[in-house]
C-alpha cells in the first residue's frame, strides 16, 4: 500500500462518499500517485442522525459539519469535502475554505410517478422535502400543495416518491449526477422559477487554515469561476443571516470576466418573495452579493427575517 499522504474527512450518506472520491480521484490525477495515498475517513454527524425534524429547528447548517470540523482541528483529517451549501457561512476559527470543484448543474429536479413537473400535480397533492426553500418556492408557485417532511438520503427520498408515500419531491440534480442517478429525475425545474440553495451543485473542501501543504496540494483541482460564484452568494446569505430557518436563495454565474447575481428570499408559505439582481466585475462578487443583500433587507418588511429583529 502506498504511504498516506493526506486524510479526507466526510460524511458516510452515498452522496458524501462519492464526492469524496471526486476529490481523491483529482487529488491523484493531479499529483500523479496512487488514489490510496488520499486516505477517505468517515465521520458521523449529527445532521446524519436527526432524521426526524427539521434542521433549523436543532442547529442548522453546522450539524453536518462540527463533528467533521472538530476531527480537522485535532489533527485526525487534513481536508474536508462538503455539499457547499451546507457549509455555515461563518467557519470556526482556524478552518477556512480554499475553495470548490467546478460546479455542477445547480438546477433542482422534480421527482415523481404521476405528473411530468410541478404544475401537473393534482390539487393538493402532498410535496416531501426538509428544505424551507424548496417549500416556500413550490407554494410560491403552488399554493394548493401540502408541504410534509422528507428526510433521509437520497435513495430513501427517491423511493418514497417513486412508490406514492408522497406525490413528489424535490432534489438537487447534482447529487442525482453524482450517484449516477439522473435518470430518476422526472424532469428539472428553471432557475427563472426556482431559484437554487446558496452553494447548490459545489464540492467545497475545508481545511485548517495553518495547514500550507494541505493548501498546496488542494490548489490544482480548485475551479476560480465557481470560487468567484461561491463569494458573492455565501456574502449575500451571510448579511442575511441565513440558517436553515428562513426560505433564501441565490445563484452567481461568471461567464468570462462578469458576474450576474440573483437572490431571492421568501415567506416559508411562499405567499411573498423579494428579489434582486447585480452584475459586475467577476472578482467583486463578494461585495455585489452583500450589496444584493442590503438592498433586499430594505425593501422587504423587518417580520420576513424575524430572527434579525432580536440581534
Amino acid at each position: 500500500m502506498p504511504d498516506v499522504v493526506m486524510k479526507i474527512g466526510t460524511r458516510g450518506s452515498p452522496l458524501a462518499l462519492a464526492q469524496a472520491h471526486m476529490v481523491q480521484a483529482l487529488l491523484a490525477q493531479a499529483h500523479h500517485c496512487d488514489p490510496h495515498s488520499f486516505e477517505i475517513v468517515i465521520i458521523k454527524t449529527t445532521g446524519d442522525l436527526i432524521q426526524d425534524r427539521p434542521l433549523g429547528e436543532v442547529g442548522g447548517k453546522g450539524l453536518f459539519t462540527r463533528e467533521i470540523d472538530q476531527a480537522m482541528l485535532k489533527g485526525e483529517i487534513d481536508i474536508a469535502v462538503h455539499s457547499s451549501k451546507d457549509l455555515p457561512t461563518q467557519m470556526p476559527q482556524g478552518i477556512s475554505v480554499p475553495g470548490y470543484l467546478p460546479r455542477e448543474d445547480v438546477r433542482d429536479a422534480f421527482i415523481c410517478a404521476s405528473a411530468t413537473n410541478l404544475m401537473d400535480l393534482p390539487q393538493g397533492a402532498i410535496l416531501g422535502t426538509a428544505s424551507l426553500r424548496r417549500q416556500a418556492q413550490a407554494l410560491r408557485l403552488r399554493p394548493d400543495l401540502q408541504i410534509v417532511l422528507l428526510r433521509g438520503n437520497v435513495e430513501t427520498r427517491l423511493r418514497k416518491a417513486e412508490s406514492g408515500e408522497v406525490h413528489a419531491t424535490l432534489l438537487a440534480y447534482a447529487g442525482l449526477k453524482r450517484l449516477g442517478l439522473a435518470q430518476r429525475a422526472t424532469s428539472l425545474l428553471p432557475t427563472d422559477d426556482f431559484l437554487p440553495a446558496i452553494g447548490q451543485g459545489a464540492i467545497g473542501l475545508t481545511l485548517r487554515t495553518d495547514d500550507h501543504a494541505s493548501q498546496a496540494r488542494v490548489a490544482p483541482i480548485l475551479d476560480a469561476a465557481t470560487g468567484y460564484a461561491l463569494a458573492a452568494e455565501r456574502a449575500f446569505l451571510t448579511v442575511l443571516d441565513g440558517s436553515c430557518k428562513t426560505p433564501i436563495a441565490g445563484l452567481a454565474e461568471v461567464v468570462g470576466e462578469r458576474l450576474t447575481f440573483r437572490g431571492m428570499v421568501l415567506r416559508t408559505d411562499g405567499s411573498a418573495s423579494y428579489q434582486i439582481a447585480r452584475e459586475g466585475a467577476k472578482e467583486a462578487g463578494a461585495a455585489l452579493g452583500q450589496q444584493a443583500a442590503e438592498q433586499i433587507l430594505s425593501d422587504m418588511p423587518s417580520d420576513v427575517l424575524p430572527y434579525r429583529m432580536t440581534h
